[in-house]
């Protein structure tokens, strides 16, 4: 590739990742819609549906998310009844988020949706195995560097 083509859209990785993030997050629009949850809120319950606790920090860090995107979105989460937030009671700076028994409810409606999304995406098991390995390979060496 010469110096020219470097600039070319169709020659960037960032590109198809970019719109392919982007095309997937509106195919969960619909299923979302119907929990109430957008795509981030989404991730956010997933978390806390495995963990059914977390601290702010450690949220923030799965996510890639920082405090100025989470706060707000907690915050929404909390009005919809699905999450609590309180301060540790052994570190007042440590917020920590819990889920609720409404939050824990969304959990059997969400259940559908992975498939659901896989039957959007039409790729065999194994290529989204390796698109994932891949993925999250090119996530370890951003972290690195």
């Amino acid at each position: 590739m010469n110096r020219n083509d470097s600039l070319k859209l169709e020659n960037q990785l960032c590109f198809p990742l970019y719109v392919c993030s982007k095309e997937i997050i509106k195919k969960y629009k619909p299923f979302l819609d119907h929990l109430d949850l957008t795509y981030t809120q989404y991730i956010t319950m997933m978390i806390l549906w495995e963990q059914l606790e977390i601290n702010v920090k450690s949220l923030g860090e799965k996510l890639y998310l920082d405090s100025g995107t989470l706060t707000p979105l907690l915050k929404k989460l909390e009005n919809k009844g699905y999450i609590v937030r309180k301060r540790d009671l052994k570190d007042e700076r440590n917020l920590i988020i819990s889920i609720t028994k409404k939050g824990k409810s969304l959990k059997k409606i969400a259940q559908t949706i992975p498939l659901k999304m896989s039957q959007c995406i039409s790729l065999e098991k194994q290529d989204m195995l390796q698109l994932h390995q891949l993925l999250s390979k090119i996530l370890d060496n951003i972290q690195k560097n």
